[in-house]
């Protein structure tokens, strides 16, 4: 089979491959449809992540499928079944499992492989983080629903309300999905990008207010002059992953609201935080890693709902030999969104 198979930093090549080998519980998965991401992006530029994947690896977490064939235990799909499988499973034993922070799982299991005609899909990941598409639903809408359930999670982990004010950093893809879920839940919502085009996504999407942050001499002075009394907003999330904005949101959010710095900053980044402004304002502070199954089916039910779909996210689509020229493209910050690769 063709796959795209990362080998270091910058290093990704599309060439034959073997098709993977099943053990009983696993499956083989014909993929339809793949999505490019940041997280990819980031991976791709370093060259590994100390989680997910170790070079040289097949590829890639978004997607969605149909089964080609099972193990011989298997019992959960059969072949012909559309499903999306997810990137991750828990064990169900450790003592974050146990305590409802599967995503914190100290045996959790990684899967990557998307960027190629089939990937294997492991037993745990098949049994416990694998969903069947609903037929009313596409495969291209289908694969959002791995970043569309760390995006769940980040809402609920917020404690968002309708009526609050939120202020969401960042209008890349992720961002963009806070703005739509938002907006969906009641909340008037004030976002900030960097390109003309993320600020005509974001108002598309729910936005009551959208702001080109090259424009704006004063980012954080600005945004609070459009919350209520200039108190500043109860929800800020930060979906960008620089110190700089990382600052920004605890300067945005008002007393006693909450702040979600769901981006991650490169390791070795430093942010400064006033620790009277913190306290004496009652800020709480929240980081929101992965997702869980939990998220992974209600991810599926919004985007069965229509509450999502992938024609506001997916820019663009390609064959799978033009992705290592995809990615060059995204490195110089393109301001492209998610781009389908049709293997």
């Amino acid at each position: 089979m063709t796959a795209a198979v990362l080998y270091g930093k910058e290093n990704l090549k599309v060439e034959r491959v073997s098709v993977p080998e099943l053990g009983p519980l696993d499956a083989l998965v014909r993929v339809k449809v793949a999505l490019v991401c940041g997280t990819d992006l980031k991976v791709w530029r370093q060259g590994h992540h100390a989680r997910m994947i170790t070079p040289p690896a097949i590829f890639g977490h978004e997607l969605a499928g149909v089964v080609e064939a099972v193990g011989r235990e298997v019992a959960s799909v059969r072949p012909g079944m559309r499903v999306v499988p997810a990137n991750s499973a828990p064990c169900d034993d450790c003592l974050y499992c146990q305590r409802g922070r599967e995503n914190l799982c100290e045996d959790l299991l990684f899967n990557n492989g998307a960027y190629a005609e089939f990937m294997h899909i492991p037993g745990r990941i098949l049994q416990k983080n694998t969903l069947e598409i609903p037929e009313r639903v596409e495969y291209i809408d289908a694969a959002l629903v791995e970043p569309l359930a760390c995006v769940l999670r980040g809402i609920d982990e917020t404690g968002l309300r309708e009526g609050d004010t939120v202020v969401v950093l960042g209008c890349g893809p992720i961002g963009l999905m806070f703005i739509r879920l938002a907006h969906l839940r009641g909340a008037k919502v004030i976002a900030l990008g960097k390109r003309h085009t993320q600020v005509e996504a974001a108002e598309r999407l729910g936005a009551a207010a959208a702001i080109d942050v090259s424009r704006v001499a004063e980012p954080v002075r600005y945004v609070r002059q459009l919350t209520e009394g200039g108190r500043g907003a109860e929800v800020v999330i930060e979906a960008v992953g620089s110190p700089t904005t990382w600052q920004w949101a605890v300067e945005i959010v008002r007393k006693g609201g909450t702040v979600n710095l769901f981006g991650g900053c490169p390791t070795g980044s430093a942010v400064h935080f006033d620790p009277v402004l913190l306290h004496y304002s009652e800020i709480s502070i929240k980081s929101t890693f992965h997702h869980t199954p939990r998220f992974i089916r209600e991810a599926m039910a919004v985007i069965a709902s229509g509450g999502v779909r992938a024609s506001d996210f997916v820019t663009g689509q390609i064959p799978l030999a033009d992705l290592p020229a995809m990615f060059l493209h995204m490195k110089n910050r393109n301001g492209e969104l998610k781009t389908a690769v049709i293997p």
